[in-house]
């Protein structure tokens, strides 16, 4: 089964471009809870930390697939370029407003305008898609890599993120998500032998790929998914803080992430077996019931072990959906697809940073594990709902 990792990279230029898109997602997951700890370091309460993080999650939400269809009509190069120098020009735009406490609309139009930074997954995704297309087995591997490296992703991103701004400059977090963004994109784009192909059929098809049976599922599953972890990095950012040791948020979030990698790597490693659908609705079962013990947690060493096992849940949820959305839409459409899935994750990741915020700011910083508890059960009843809908439109 391990062999197939090895396979994936057999085409010339698919490490390159792999590890590329590495580098360029490493910001996605440390903007959020970077915006949130440097916006609490100079001195702004929670609410406002987490609504200016939810901003540039949501605006993202909203660009990403219009990106995404562009990049379908003029190829990847010619997009991902001038998206990311907006998205470089906006974080440092809201550093500046951040440090010299400018009033809080621009913190927040600053945000918004950050959002134009491209959906490098899919894009990542898309090339692997092009590679490995007569080949299903080996796509399915190098979708659970890239998992996997989502994964990875959170279990650098928040530490990098926390420990830069706490232990120096507060700015420092954000700013460097900027910096490896600009670095992993232009690295991206040079590989253009693995770039796809332009293809104008999803345009001449017309309407939004978001209209493909059982794909708005999806999309609103993992948009609960993403409330429920995303209020976990707020919360524990609160919880750590109210027990005197914020710094310590970046390494609890990795243990979390670290949890869910892990999971991945072993579901990548073996052939799963049952419906595609089935194996969905388990794994969002068991996020509701890891998430559950975040509730009672007595102390940051038991926190640790909690968010641990907590996270094993997410990764297999990912592969899962991925997979799915590669059976429910036309190749032609891939990338378009995956990116309503990215948005809608990231939809929930925002409602679940201002959320808990709120909550935190009202109830205390343990009562906003209730935020990730609600929003993971509110997954599983969706897919428990959706599964006969999203069974016979896999089967079309």
């Amino acid at each position: 089964m391990l062999s197939d990792y090895r396979r994936i990279f057999s085409p010339a230029g698919s490490l390159l471009f792999s590890t590329a898109g590495f580098v360029s997602r490493l910001p996605q997951s440390m903007i959020g809870v970077g915006i949130v700890t440097m916006l609490s370091q100079l001195g702004s309460e929670y609410w406002l930390a987490g609504s200016v993080s939810a901003a540039q999650t949501l605006a993202a939400a909203a660009i990403g697939p219009q990106i995404s269809r562009l990049v379908d009509r003029h190829g990847q190069r010619r997009i991902v370029l001038p998206a990311t120098a907006v998205t470089v020009a906006a974080i440092c735009a809201l550093l500046l407003c951040a440090r010299y406490a400018t009033p809080d609309w621009t913190l927040y139009v600053a945000a918004a305008a950050a959002g134009c930074m491209p959906s490098m997954g899919a894009l990542v995704r898309s090339r692997w898609s092009e590679i490995h297309r007569e080949s299903p087995r080996l796509l399915h591997t190098a979708y659970s890599l890239e998992s996997v490296l989502d994964e990875v992703v959170y279990v650098l991103g928040p530490i990098l993120a926390i420990t830069l701004s706490t232990r120096g400059s507060a700015e420092a977090g954000p700013l460097t998500a900027a910096i490896l963004l600009a670095v992993g994109v232009l690295l991206f784009a040079a590989q253009r032998r693995t770039e796809p192909p332009v293809r104008p059929e999803p345009q001449r098809a017309g309407g939004w790929a978001l209209r493909i049976p059982g794909l708005g599922l999806l999309v609103l599953t993992v948009t609960s998914v993403g409330a429920s972890f995303g209020s976990v990095e707020v919360v524990t950012v609160a919880f750590t803080d109210a027990h005197h040791d914020k710094a310590l948020s970046g390494l609890l979030l990795g243990a979390y992430a670290f949890g869910s990698g892990l999971a991945g790597a072993v579901f990548g490693a073996i052939r799963p077996r049952g419906a595609i659908t089935r194996r969905l609705l388990v794994s969002v079962w068991a996020m509701a019931v890891t998430v559950a013990p975040l509730l009672f947690t007595p102390g940051l060493a038991a926190l640790a072990g909690m968010l641990f096992v907590a996270g094993m849940a997410i990764a297999p949820i990912l592969i899962t959906t991925m997979g799915l959305v590669g059976r429910l839409t036309p190749a032609s459409r891939l990338t378009e697809s995956i990116t309503w899935i990215v948005s809608g994750l990231s939809v929930g990741v925002a409602l679940g940073y201002a959320t808990s915020g709120w909550v935190v700011d009202t109830a205390g910083a343990s009562a906003g594990y209730q935020v990730s508890c609600a929003a993971a059960l509110l997954a599983a009843s969706t897919v428990s709902l959706a599964l006969p809908r999203l069974t016979r439109a896999e089967a079309q």
